[in-house]
């Protein structure tokens, strides 16, 4: 049995921080969570064409903050601002609380690893090779100058009967060093032979920030992370 956890949970408080910040006793707690994968969902379905690539929820008292990061925030914002507007009317409609949207630009979507994985789930939608949709990513990916990727596809790739796993890399991915700016991202296309899952791991830094110099003997306290 595989033993598989998902690399942004794994070095929260480490590199990554929450995309959920608010408290709540242990009643409230599970209908809140709820609400905000409903609100996600939302603004994913609502903004599939602007490429999101995270939203940040907070709450304060009888208001909620959706920060949402995105490729193209003229396409979120609409004409004279009326596609945010409906979302944020939406939102409100679901949360009965004062919504608050604020847009953030991603300014590299060829280095963000969720907007990698949708950019190639769309292209495998629009049936383009799924190694050359791969390793293009890749090519783009390394002349931007991150440290690695590596992207994996599992599904029935080019239309075959039995799915099968692929998977490129190029560069270093050190998946079991926590202190390394891993960014994660996962897709999935939908194809006419069945859909897709892209996942895609990326290095941004050749340098891991606050890492000790060790000199001579390990003390027996320490954790090799």
């Amino acid at each position: 049995m595989g033993q598989k956890v998902n690399p942004v949970g794994l070095r929260v408080a480490v590199n990554h921080d929450w995309r959920s910040r608010w408290f709540s006793n242990k009643k409230q707690f599970g209908s809140l969570l709820n609400e905000d994968m409903k609100i996600r969902d939302i603004v994913k379905r609502r903004l599939e064409s602007a490429g999101v690539s995270r939203i940040l929820i907070e709450r304060s008292g009888a208001r909620v903050r959706v920060s949402i990061w995105t490729a193209r925030p003229g396409i979120v914002i609409g004409r004279k601002g009326q596609d945010l507007e409906r979302v944020r009317t939406e939102l409100s409609k679901l949360t009965n609380k004062e919504v608050y949207l604020e847009i953030q630009e991603v300014r590299d979507p060829d280095v963000d690893a969720q907007l990698v994985a949708e950019n190639i789930a769309l292209q495998l939608t629009r049936r383009v090779s799924f190694k050359r949709a791969m390793k293009r990513a890749m090519k783009i990916a390394m002349d931007m100058g991150v440290d690695g990727i590596r992207i994996r596809a599992t599904g029935r790739l080019g239309g075959s009967e039995l799915a099968r796993m692929e998977w490129y890399k190029e560069g270093r991915v050190p998946l079991q060093t926590l202190r390394a700016p891993i960014d994660y991202g996962f897709a999935e296309s939908a194809t006419t032979a069945g859909r897709i899952g892209i996942k895609v791991w990326i290095c941004k830094s050749k340098d891991l920030p606050g890492r000790p110099a060790m000199r001579g003997r390990r003390s027996s306290h320490a954790v090799n992370a």
